[in-house]
């Protein structure tokens, strides 16, 4: 009785994870203004859809009301790895060509041709395979499985790669990072690599367990996902047109137009020393006198756009001159600045959040991690150690 009891308990998780993966992808093709990441996280939702409701046909035994869905659901975890690869990369500002995407699929194309002998067998013989644990088809199972294996391993590698690549390159372009470090993505890929653990682990309640609560997490996270072009769109960029400030500074001019992906990274031969002085001079200048610090969205592109020079070359000054990404440089001006700001004698009636907004600071998370980074102690640690030093 306990175990009917557990089997009705795990069948009624599973059509709730049906129900909700169709529901989310359908509201993702329904969607207005979709983005590539909404197109593939939809198709995605949908693959996983199916996935999980022939295996709960498979779990349930209902599978022989319907036999001749027997055997696709066998090739389907081949195609999870490539969905989760393209969609990281969709959201970091990454994804390859289109006519590549399809190349990540082919192994799955593979396995489908290569049980087909199966699937063109009457539905009898499909249920005799299946009642006897896939009898005659054990070698092929096993060499599908290691694919398996190693697609569920390689695109969680890969997907993280990409995803560590994007955290880098946002620190070169950004002084807030908090809404496009996508970290509930990281969280997304850690959790599909619990997966494949259970899937090593020929765990399969297990397996479909955790599928569900993923889904749940999608739900939640992906249909609101923030990516790397909706934040600031078009701040990655140069703001002005960068042959202007080349025919106006030949000396910052890069050998070759960067592309988007390599926007802030050093072009083949080093700025001459004396224009790297000049750039890093006008930058202090400025930052010292504008506090542009101070707006809590300042770029890379709208500061290049205030000193007329090239993203690419003020990057390169700011990491040679100052040994700092573009985050560390201005969060380090507002870190200084609120010190500042807390020394003067007039300010002890604000509140340690309010003068760190008022130096660029939007979220005391972001305050306190950056204070704490820079500064090795927390904002209320160093309050008190400056009231103790003038007492």
């Amino acid at each position: 009785m306990e175990s009917i009891t557990a089997l009705w308990g795990w069948n009624i998780l599973y059509l709730t994870g049906i129900i909700i993966t169709f529901f989310l992808s359908s509201l993702l093709f329904i969607k207005k203004r979709k983005n590539n990441a909404d197109y593939l996280l939809a198709a995605w939702l949908l693959v996983l859809g199916i996935h999980l409701l022939l295996f709960y046909l498979t779990h349930s035994g209902r599978y022989l009301q319907w036999p001749y869905l027997l055997g696709f659901e066998i090739p389907m975890p081949l195609l999870h790895g490539p969905f989760l690869y393209l969609y990281t990369a969709e959201l970091t500002g990454q994804l390859p060509e289109r006519k590549r995407w399809l190349l990540h699929f082919f192994p799955a194309g593979v396995a489908y041709a290569a049980i087909m002998p199966f699937l063109l067998l009457s539905l009898n013989n499909k249920i005799d395979v299946y009642l006897h644990e896939g009898r005659g088809y054990e070698t092929l199972m096993q060499y599908i499985l290691f694919a398996i294996y190693l697609s569920g391993v390689t695109y969680v590698v890969l997907s993280l790669f990409l995803l560590r690549k994007h955290r880098q390159r946002i620190l070169h372009q950004f002084s807030d990072t908090e809404k496009i470090n996508l970290n509930w993505l990281r969280y997304l890929i850690i959790g599909i690599a619990v997966i494949w653990l259970a899937v090593l682990l020929s765990k399969d309640t297990a397996i479909y367990t955790l599928a569900v609560v993923l889904v749940l997490f999608i739900s939640y996270f992906g249909i609101r996902q923030v990516g790397i072009l909706d934040h600031h769109a078009g701040s990655v960029a140069p703001l002005i047109a960068p042959e202007a400030v080349w025919a106006a500074h030949p000396e910052t001019a890069p050998n070759d137009s960067p592309d988007q992906e390599e926007q802030v990274k050093y072009q083949k031969s080093r700025l001459p020393q004396e224009t790297i002085d000049r750039i890093q001079e006008q930058l202090s200048r400025v930052m010292a006198q504008e506090e542009l610090f101070k707006d809590p969205s300042l770029t890379l592109g709208d500061l290049s756009k205030r000193l007329q020079v090239h993203p690419n070359s003020l990057s390169q000054v700011i990491n040679l001159a100052e040994g700092k990404t573009f985050y560390d440089y201005v969060n380090l001006l507002r870190v200084a600045a609120f010190e500042k700001q807390l020394a003067h004698s007039g300010n002890e009636k604000y509140t340690l959040l309010s003068l760190a907004f008022d130096c660029g600071f939007n979220s005391k998370a972001s305050f306190n991690r950056n204070f704490k980074k820079y500064r090795g102690v927390t904002p209320t640690e160093y309050q008190k150690q400056q009231n103790n030093e003038r007492s």
